[in-house]
């Protein structure tokens, strides 16, 4: 049995490494919420963001792979990440991680457009105001929608805590809302609160098990509590995971520890 680092009301966070599939033993997640490193570069401090791209894609399946084998019959996963990036080279990133995941045996079925309003990124244009070879560049990033074996849930609570006018709008498939500040949350790649928040309420069942292997600052942990779900997560790097714990102390409350769900995720 692993222990965890830090475990507070329906939140257990472990210091671990996501393509390590010993952690766990059994399927038991019903909804999996994450944003992989997207390999752009960026300075973890316990991941090599720069692999070249054949490396990044295998890196990719073993972590898809441990996930389908601790998910559910019925389990969803929710997966954001680049559409594409033209750093070393142009590269389908979105289509290669969704052809990788049906590989393994995850089941496809929708992708949601997150829509970040952000262009200040565009530092490149190729030729300008030229046909010659100007760059086309999207400022969205990608919410792949997978399950495992059948997608009509019929498991769980059948508990609800979504309105009419969230469903409404958010099973549109063009999401529309800000990413989070590096700076305020202290990690480098963080997501905001609304991503998980939508997708937890449009996708899970109160009281399911959400998890996220590269769980970073701790926001899909957040809120899973927050709207009444179990929350796992992993990351490889204990400062982030302090961090996390830190985020969460200060977010959902006083320090309690509970052990009553650990028979749950780590046998």
């Amino acid at each position: 049995m692993i222990t965890p680092y830090f475990s507070h009301n329906n939140i257990t966070i472990f210091n671990e490494n996501c393509l390590n599939k010993d952690i766990f033993e059994s399927d038991f997640i019903d909804l999996t919420i994450t944003s992989p490193p997207y390999n752009v570069g960026i300075e973890y401090n316990s991941n090599n963001d720069e692999l070249n791209y054949e490396n990044y894609l295998d890196f990719s399946k073993k972590w898809l792979s441990n996930c389908f084998y601790w998910t559910k019959p019925q389990g969803r996963l929710l997966m954001n990440i680049p559409l594409d990036k033209n750093k070393g080279g142009q590269k389908a990133v979105g289509a290669d991680l969704t052809k990788i995941a049906q590989e393994i045996g995850w089941n496809y079925h929708s992708t949601i457009i997150w829509n970040e309003g952000n262009i200040s990124r565009r530092t490149a244009w190729g030729s300008w105001l030229s046909a010659s070879a100007p760059y086309v560049i999207a400022p969205v990033e990608l919410i792949v929608v997978l399950y495992k074996d059948d997608w009509k849930k019929t498991g769980g609570t059948k508990k609800n805590n979504i309105t009419k006018e969230e469903f409404m709008a958010w099973t549109n498939g063009l999401w529309t809302f800000n990413g989070e500040s590096k700076k305020r949350i202290g990690h480098p790649a963080p997501f905001p609160r609304e991503l998980p928040k939508r997708a937890i309420k449009l996708f899970s069942f109160e009281e399911d098990i959400i998890f996220d292997p590269f769980c970073g600052s701790g926001t899909t942990l957040i809120e899973s509590e927050i709207n009444n779900r179990i929350g796992i997560g992993l990351d490889i790097d204990a400062n982030y995971c302090e961090l996390a714990k830190n985020r969460v102390l200060k977010e959902i409350g006083s320090l309690i520890f509970v052990n009553n769900h650990e028979k749950n995720i780590t046998n």
